[in-house]
């Protein structure tokens, strides 16, 4: 695909630092589209959606026209500062405060549009959908979610999902957590950005138990089947065994009561070029000319 977009940093002032937004631009805008916010998720950061060098969805879809705009939460990517023993903002401050100042932000750039488009990975599905569940009058302005690889709880009882979550995550990490200040994930070779100590207590809490907030109990969980929700996609991938296993994003649409929710599994018995996993489902090379295609699709679809 010819590359025709330009890519700026902005940032955002926050508490006692700024969050940084990647904004992926086509060089000929057509302004009736709604913008796409796009969230990272758990040991990640923006990068996971685009690249400098024009690859990602984020990029694709500008080259589509939308005028796209990549997070980084707190303390991850080029956001600052950045992740240290002292610094221990959870996930608590993304769906509260960091959602709906660069959903705001991004309504004032783009003041003839009603609506912005929220586009998650992994963990950060979650808390997208929780902002929403928790600000309802936000929510009317979200003009749809798509989500890949997003579970909120994780059942599946296998040996990789054993290590990988029982052992890794739940043990190990909070372990060398306490003792460092901070899982330096980038370190240890098992993520793309680290997490503080509020975070990862707070996914242990969510994936394993309730939806509900652990500073004030509001019950997410309860929000959710009530709510209006907009247009929604979860997508998921074959060879996603544990982080984003198919049965366990199918858990969360039942949980958030989405019964007209869109569900896709990228496999090859489903006609897409392969079976796709976890990361690979937003960074293979033949994504752009399989399942991004739909997504184009969609969203062209929705600006009608």
């Amino acid at each position: 695909m010819l590359n025709t977009i330009t890519q700026h940093s902005l940032y955002l002032p926050y508490r006692d630092g700024q969050l940084h937004v990647r904004h992926l631009a086509p060089v000929e805008a057509a302004n009736q589209y709604p913008p796409i916010l796009m969230l990272h998720g758990a040991m990640s950061n923006g990068k996971v959606f685009y690249s400098d060098r024009g690859k990602g969805l984020g990029c694709y879809l500008a080259n589509a026209g939308f005028h796209v705009y990549v997070l980084d939460t707190a303390g991850r990517g080029e956001s600052e500062p950045v992740i240290s023993p002292e610094f221990n903002l959870g996930q608590s401050e993304v769906i509260k405060e960091q959602l709906p100042l660069v959903h705001d932000f991004i309504q004032q750039r783009h003041p003839l549009v009603a609506h912005v488009h929220w586009c998650a990975h992994s963990w950060g599905g979650v808390l997208m959908a929780s902002s929403m569940v928790r600000y309802p009058q936000l929510a009317q302005h979200v003009g749809s979610l798509l989500t890949f690889g997003t579970k909120r709880t994780i059942k599946v009882n296998t040996l990789k999902k054993w290590f990988l979550v029982d052992v890794v995550w739940n043990k190990f990490a909070p372990a060398y957590a306490s003792k460092t200040g901070f899982l330096n994930a980038k370190k240890l070779r098992i993520g793309m950005d680290n997490e503080t100590r509020a975070s990862l207590n707070n996914t242990i809490d969510w994936v394993s138990g309730d939806w509900i907030d652990v500073d004030d109990g509001f019950d997410y969980a309860r929000a959710a089947t009530v709510m209006k929700w907009p247009k929604t996609w979860f997508i998921a991938a074959k060879n996603d065994h544990v982080l984003g296993n198919p049965a366990d994003v199918k858990d969360m649409i039942t949980e958030c009561g989405l019964a007209e929710a869109r569900y896709t599994l990228l496999s090859k018995a489903n006609g897409f070029f392969t079976d796709y996993n976890h990361a690979s489902m937003l960074t293979h090379p033949q994504a752009v000319d399989d399942h991004f295609k739909q997504i184009k699709q969609w969203y062209l679809e929705l600006s009608e």
